[in-house]
């Protein structure tokens, strides 16, 4: 980092810093007590405060990752400081947790920013900055940095434990996969993503070499046509049922292959999954999700892929390919019609903004989500496009993690989209310093409007005396 540049990140991370510390203290004055999950969350980082580490919420469905953090800091905290009393693990104090997560997380971005377009000569530290501040911002996780909510420091580990995987250092990476799976144990499917991070670049040196080999320059690592996809799945399998490269990936990838036997002796022991209220998050088969998810990101980086190139290419494309579209229009509908659930709390909780998004969108007609399936064709041609950079190896591992975090949920979350999405926004290619400057002014408009509805446009259930307020 040039010294201009660390200046530059300096400033605008103590501003950022300084930023949500006034909105923490806004936030912390109209909102004092538990809301919503915090009602189970801080009651349970309390207990632990206390010493009583035997004590559980039943209805708590993650592990005590975060709880157990929040002592490791907090206590400390308490006897340097000369805190005591109720102050100690006090909601307010509960929740500067995640205000700390969340300088973590800007610091994170930056440095995966660096080293993942570190070949990219042509991007100015100043972009890198801006990239960072707006991923920072990123709206659905910037609200939960001001709740106690498990999301910042299940973000935090997760790019941490990605950070040190690009920089081969696996044990240190699987060590804070580990800690990001105390936190969410769906984290478990980004630990497969680092090891498949590294068995994606040890196959791309092997395609890379056999194409070499044949002298065959008309053949790529990236996307190609049908015959092409077809001969580099005929090379993956043969170089995965070869002993010696199979020996050759166990060796680098062990740590991330020991992380997740324990998740699965956890699985196995636990009975499941959840740990808690298992009830209301049973896992199935709902495909949708990955409709749910590239809308979100169409939604979110529509400066990056909502432009009229992307669509001229896409109507092109269209046209050279209609078979295929045709196909994947078809499966769509099925998987529409046969795997779409609809969550009990997706429909009683109107305090969530998929409440209204469900309710305006897909219940104004039963045929709705069945027209929706061109604007999830477009969405994932440009989502795919936007990726053609990278390997079709990195591709494949990528989209088979995207599968396992999205599919198997029956509620529609968004807080479930964070970690795929950063982990896409992350390596697509910088994009021009104007569309960079509208996508942060976007973020910063809808996390103005979410404050604003969540502080000052309260109301009441008419069975309960409680503050309600509107949130992601």
């Amino acid at each position: 980092m040039e010294r201009g540049e660390a200046y530059g990140f300096s400033a605008v991370l103590s501003g950022n810093f300084l930023l949500s510390c006034l909105l923490f203290a806004v936030t912390n004055r109209r909102q004092r007590g538990p809301y919503m999950d915090e009602a189970f969350h801080v009651p349970q980082a309390q207990a632990y405060c206390h010493g009583r580490f035997l004590q559980w919420d039943p209805m708590i469905t993650t592990l005590p990752g975060l709880y157990l953090a929040s002592v490791g800091v907090v206590k400390p905290a308490a006897w340097l400081f000369g805190w005591t009393g109720s102050v100690v693990c006090s909601a307010a104090m509960l929740r500067f947790i995640n205000l700390l997560f969340s300088a973590g997380n800007f610091y994170l971005l930056y440095l995966l920013l660096l080293k993942i377009h570190q070949k990219n000569k042509a991007v100015s530290g100043f972009q890198r900055i801006l990239s960072t501040l707006t991923l920072a911002m990123f709206p659905t996780l910037y609200f939960f940095t001001f709740l106690y909510y498990t999301d910042p420091g299940s973000v935090f580990f997760t790019l941490f434990a990605y950070l040190m995987c690009l920089y081969g250092n696996h044990k240190t990476s699987a060590l804070l996969g580990f800690c990001g799976f105390m936190f969410r144990q769906t984290n478990i499917v980004w630990t497969v993503f680092c090891a498949g991070n590294v068995v994606a670049e040890k196959l791309n040196e092997a395609w890379k070499t056999e194409l070499q080999k044949k002298k065959d320059e008309k053949i790529s690592s990236r996307k190609g046509s049908f015959s092409d996809l077809m001969r580099i799945l005929r090379f993956l399998i043969k170089y995965l049922i070869s002993l010696k490269n199979l020996v050759t990936l166990t060796a680098l990838t062990w740590p991330y292959i020991v992380l997740v036997t324990v998740f699965f002796v956890f699985v196995f022991v636990n009975d499941g999954i959840v740990v808690g209220d298992r009830s209301s998050h049973e896992a199935c088969l709902h495909f949708p999700q990955l409709f749910y998810f590239l809308s979100f990101t169409v939604f979110f980086s529509f400066p990056h892929l909502l432009t009229p190139t992307k669509i001229r290419k896409f109507l092109l494309s269209l046209r050279k390919h209609p078979v295929q579209y045709s196909l994947i229009a078809v499966l769509s509908l099925f998987l529409i019609w046969k795997f779409t659930y609809v969550h009990k709390y997706l429909l009683a909780d109107n305090r969530h903004y998929t409440f209204y998004v469900w309710r305006k969108i897909f219940q104004r007609h039963e045929l709705v989500k069945y027209i929706l399936v061109p604007v999830y064709l477009f969405a994932g041609w440009s989502f795919a496009d936007t990726l053609k950079s990278k390997s079709i190896f990195w591709i494949l591992m990528y989209f088979v993690c995207l599968l396992a975090v999205t599919v198997p949920q029956k509620l529609l979350e968004f807080r479930y989209f964070i970690l795929p999405f950063l982990i896409y926004r992350l390596n697509i290619p910088f994009p021009s310093l104007y569309r960079q400057l509208l996508e942060l002014a976007f973020y910063i408009v809808v996390n103005a409007v979410t404050f604003y509805l969540f502080l000052n446009k309260t109301f009441q259930w008419p069975n309960s005396d409680e503050i309600q307020r509107f949130m992601w």
